[in-house]
């Protein structure tokens, strides 16, 4: 990884935690609808609607944390790419009071909710357009998520997440949901982390929300090594999988090309990987030229046609989608951008800001207080996966990362084109524009019809 984030939570802009009746104050004031004497003094009536109000409150923004995963890793070792929300104000939290005219409540740090603060199944399915596909699809295929160390409490928590969403059962005994290590075994798993247990079910949460029909394997490599986490990704293929999610990476290195060969060259599956959370800049296994790399979006509700918007997402200079032109990695053929002459990172895209995050369920260690919001392109790529596995197998000798350049233009994908995740010398690698952009691809799933052969 590169330039590690301050370890303390982080408030984005300039706002602090506040309380909601705090909250709608402050909204009319950064609106012009008041003024600091009008707010403790005057009693003039001003007609301001709720949702005037949740658009302001929107401004405020979250605090979040790295995942325990997330810390940067030695050589040879890869992190989570996974943020924890911690307090503040969610887009999910602001939608919902919009829509019953209140202002919306705040998230205490590090407590726990009794509902869901960050989008949900029916909100990711509208937000890609995908909720028919998502309601006749997925039977049959199995999406596999790589994943380092065991959450002993995946299972239960997946059961939680499904329940509570009205989505049907996944478990070990009907055969949706299957637990392994990295050698396959179901009973001789890893040691069990904390921080790798919240990626594990923000994964597999994923995967329910966007592919409901689907049955999710989850590989678990015995530690973070690149070496570990690649035997997984064998396994999970060797187990029939023809999807795989990588939400994690590292800092390339020259060994990546020979990681390509033993790890991520199997044509005929969908793998995924994502781009980064730390702003400008390649990683690796998003840099392979195997892999579909995954950029994240902020993503909002919106009145145009579609209902909702997207823009790149960026917090501050070292905290954001990944990007970059890989210092190692070959183009792949399908990749025609003029300046990158090696892989350029990243193909397409989907939510990863953590203020506009999404709802997931974890119970074991410290940060597994229930319902959360997590965001991260760890959101993005299972996301990613799951509708390859909407749009079904993949041909046997294709790299499915190719798919959604053949749509490259078409409006079977959401063109994301305001927003910047750093400073580059080449615009296009770190900022969004109309057609191929660094930061997002070429843009957001809209159906599946991008995503397959």
């Amino acid at each position: 990884m590169r330039t590690s984030p301050p370890n303390s939570p982080h408030i984005r802009g300039n706002w602090r935690r506040i309380g909601s009746a705090a909250a709608a104050t402050a909204a009319l004031l950064i609106a012009g609808l008041g003024t600091a004497a009008h707010a403790s003094a005057d009693t003039t009536p001003h007609k301001v609607t709720a949702k005037a109000i949740a658009a302001q409150v929107a401004k405020a923004h979250v605090q979040y944390e790295k995942a325990a995963c997330g810390a940067t890793p030695k050589k040879g070792f890869a992190a989570c790419n996974a943020l924890r929300v911690t307090g503040g104000t969610t887009a999910f939290m602001e939608k919902q009071a919009a829509l019953k005219g209140i202002a919306p409540k705040t998230i205490s740090p590090k407590a726990a909710t009794d509902d869901p603060t960050g989008y949900g199944p029916s909100d990711i399915q509208s937000a890609y357009g995908l909720a028919d596909a998502a309601a006749d699809n997925g039977s049959g295929e199995t999406v596999a998520i790589v994943d380092a160390y065991d959450d002993p409490n995946a299972a239960a928590d997946l059961a939680t997440y499904r329940s509570y969403y009205g989505l049907s059962d996944c478990t070990v005994a009907n055969g949706c949901f299957k637990k392994v290590s990295q050698t396959g075994s179901t009973t001789s798993l890893p040691s069990a982390d904390s921080g790798w247990a919240g990626e594990e079910s923000l994964d597999l949460d994923m995967v329910s929300a966007t592919c409901p029909n689907c049955n999710i394997l989850l590989v678990e490599a015995k530690s973070a090594s690149d070496a570990n986490l690649g035997t997984a990704v064998n396994e999970a293929v060797k187990l029939g999988a023809k999807f795989v999610s990588n939400s994690y990476g590292g800092s390339e290195s020259s060994s990546d090309t020979s990681y390509d060969t033993s790890y991520y060259k199997h044509p005929g599956v969908a793998i995924t990987a994502s781009a980064g959370d730390e702003g400008y800049g390649a990683e690796y296994p998003a840099g392979s030229q195997y892999v579909t790399a995954v950029g994240g979006t902020a993503l909002s509700t919106s009145s145009n046609s579609r209902g909702w918007t997207e823009s790149v997402w960026k917090t501050s200079s070292t905290e954001g989608t990944g990007s970059g032109c890989s210092a190692y990695d070959a183009k792949p053929s399908w990749q025609t951008d003029a300046t990158c002459t090696k892989r350029m990172i990243a193909d397409v895209s989907a939510v990863a800001d953590p203020a506009t995050g999404v709802s997931v369920y974890d119970t074991y260690g410290a940060d597994g207080t229930g319902w959360g919001t997590y965001g991260g392109t760890s959101a993005s790529s299972p996301i990613i996966a799951s509708v390859y596995a909407l749009a079904g197998t993949p041909g046997s000798s294709d790299y499915p990362a190719s798919y959604p350049y053949a749509a490259a233009g078409t409006s079977a994908l959401n063109d994301v084109t305001s927003g910047n995740n750093g400073t580059c010398s080449t615009s296009y690698y770190c900022t969004a524009k109309s057609g191929y952009d660094g930061p997002t691809g070429w843009g957001t799933p809209e159906g599946i019809s991008a995503f397959t052969g």
